[in-house]
């Protein structure tokens, strides 16, 4: 197991309406636990509902572009991220990232991170972390359960995905990156992904022993994408 985590972590999953007290305090005890068994973790926060929210309200009052669109969900990530960083404490680098042109130096054993520019998501920044740091893989937590071939809400012959390929995963989902939409894993991040040779474990964060096993490297119930 590498002693280096990078996890992409819904903003649904933080502040699914509210922000969640609930799923913040039991996800901060499983990072604690495994930090203190010399694990370290690079966690970028993603906008979710809040970003969606603020974006919605912004195109009632005036016509919006989509790179004022972006920013407006940029902003909300460094929200999200300020959130978990002060709910992690001493764990934590006490900036959160939100540049990556260069690899951060973090001493303390989390970093969290945030978006940083127009044209993706945090899926994206998570990837470049990925390279970055030489991670093999990157663990997605939202708030599905697993990949399907169709949205289950709306078809309910869609089936379940647990394993799949880059180019399989990428005939499913809409070709372009689009402010505020919501896929599995962002297009953009998964041409990054496949060309860099990363996978991706997707896992639901309501299920928090799921989601221990994904980030310690054992089998879950989810998707893996690879």
């Amino acid at each position: 197991m590498d002693s280096l985590t990078i996890i992409s972590l819904g903003g649904s999953v933080i502040v699914p309406d509210a922000p969640s007290v609930e799923f913040v305090k039991a996800f901060t005890a499983l990072i604690k636990e495994r930090v203190e068994k010399g694990r370290r973790f690079i966690i970028v926060t993603g906008g979710g509902k809040t970003a969606r929210d603020y974006q919605k309200a912004l195109a009632e009052i005036r016509d919006i572009r989509n790179d004022e669109n972006d920013w407006m969900g940029i902003f909300a990530t460094h929200l999200n991220a300020q959130f978990l960083r002060l709910a992690l404490g001493e764990l934590a680098h006490p900036e959160i990232c939100i540049s990556y042109q260069r690899k951060s130096d973090f001493i303390k054993p989390v970093l969290v991170a945030a978006g940083a520019e127009p044209g993706h998501s945090t899926d994206y920044d998570a990837i470049l972390l990925a390279k970055m740091f030489d991670a093999k893989n990157v663990v997605n937590v939202s708030n599905i359960d697993y990949v399907y071939t169709a949205d289950p809400r709306k078809d309910p012959n869609a089936k379940a995905l647990p394993k799949l390929s880059w180019s399989e995963y990428l005939a499913l989902i809409p070709k372009e990156w689009a402010p505020g939409f919501s896929s599995p894993f962002d297009v953009e991040a998964s041409k990054l992904a496949a060309d860099y040779g990363i996978g991706v474990s997707i896992v639901n964060g309501a299920k928090l022993e799921e989601v221990a096993k994904a980030i310690d490297g054992e089998s879950f119930d989810g998707t893996v994408i690879s």
